[in-house]
């Protein structure tokens, strides 16, 4: 009778073509659900436009207006959203001494701030039903922070934080929280850090480190990195589960990163200066 509801809605962001946003919007579907993919712009999606398991919607996650309008959009559309995935993220490399703090503050927006208004528009939606599944999509990178990429490291810090904290909040309405955790998976997340890096002023203190700098904006896209697929399907497994993780960790680096949260500071610190040549 409710046969609709066999095919989950899922809400996307970041869903460029080369992200892990697209390879999870692309796994979703094969696992039957309908899923609403967003980005900035729609010519980034192109692939998918002909695709009538996609719909598609540009999305600014700065803006709230325009979180409120594809909130609403979908609702009209689909009458629910079962799953919300906030993979939208922007990188930020350099040194944080010099590093200018609008830089800083834009990717806390993105990053954190624009999860958060994804989730305040779709909670109350989700309460009402007393179903749905949050996933917010941080990083293996702060399990252990290393140099030059500190900002990006602590803007996905603070969302692993937010993101226990609304699974204790949000069990009342019976919404799953996920903390979907990536290792070094193959993305275009890199490319946009280079593209950032050229963005900002010239090191001062940092000259003699800008061939170090300039490698950690590529440090997760050598090619031991994990192919996109791969980890999108295995996070989408997980995630459809009836009682999904509430922390899914996987990728090139997601195991030595673990192990690494956990060692004593000073062999911390003395492995990733080393890797990192910093």
């Amino acid at each position: 009778m409710e046969s609709q509801d066999q095919n989950p809605v899922v809400l996307i962001t970041g869903c460029s073509q080369g992200g892990i946003g697209h390879a999870l919007a692309r796994a979703f579907a094969d696992n039957n659900c309908k899923v609403v993919a967003t980005a900035r712009s729609l010519s980034s999606m192109s692939d998918l436009q002909q695709d009538p398991r996609f719909y598609l919607q540009e999305l600014d996650v700065l803006s709230e207006q325009s979180v409120q309008r594809v909130m609403s959009n979908v609702l009209d559309k689909f009458g629910r959203v079962d799953v919300l995935v906030n993979n939208a993220g922007i990188q930020c490399i350099g040194p944080l001494a010099e590093i200018p703090l609008v830089a800083m503050e834009n990717t806390f927006n993105t990053n954190v701030f624009g999860s958060m208004r994804l989730v305040q528009a779709v909670v109350p939606h989700m309460a009402s039903r007393k179903k749905g599944k949050i996933v917010n999509v941080g990083s293996v990178a702060a399990m252990a922070p290393g140099p030059w990429s500190g900002v990006y490291t602590a803007s996905k810090a603070a969302l692993h934080a937010l993101t226990d904290t609304l699974r204790l909040e949000l069990k009342h309405f019976d919404i799953d929280v996920i903390n979907v955790v990536p290792g070094a998976v193959r993305s275009n997340i890199g490319d946009s850090a280079v593209a950032g890096f050229k963005r900002m002023p010239e090191w001062k203190l940092y000259k003699q480190f800008e061939a170090a700098i300039r490698e950690r904006a590529y440090f997760s896209q050598r090619s031991r990195s994990t192919p996109t697929d791969v980890f999108a399907k295995d996070t989408v497994n997980a995630v459809l589960k009836k009682n999904p993780p509430a922390w899914f960790s996987t990728g090139h680096y997601s195991t030595v990163m673990a192990i690494m949260y956990h060692l004593p500071t000073s062999i911390k610190d003395f492995i990733i200066r080393k890797a990192m040549n910093g």
